[in-house]
């Protein structure tokens, strides 16, 4: 099992309608094959400047590189992700196999 996470913060001055375009555009990844337990969620500690998080699991390393890899994730990236993020962590875990 893979987790693949993303904390982001969206640019200043992005505006409402942006802001709304990105997120209906963050909905559509749920759709690739593989995907499973997706969350968009907001982040509220006052530790850290991000604002937002994606989180989905993948059974297989197989289906992680095919959503990476797949039209519809690279035309997210580039043509919302690259527009409207202004910084963010990504974050990757396996099962802890101790």
């Amino acid at each position: 099992m893979i987790r693949h996470s993303v904390i982001l913060k969206l640019k200043d001055g992005i505006s409402t309608a942006e802001k709304q375009a990105f997120f209906k555009a963050v909905d559509t990844l749920v759709n690739i094959e593989g995907v499973q337990k997706f969350e968009v969620l907001k982040q509220i500690s006052p530790k850290n400047h991000f604002e937002y998080g994606i989180s989905m699991e993948f059974d297989t390393t197989e289906q992680y590189n095919f959503y990476s890899n797949h039209p519809s994730h690279v035309h997210f990236v580039e043509n919302y992700w690259m527009k409207s993020v202004a910084d963010f962590l990504e974050i990757d875990y396996e099962m802890n196999e101790l």
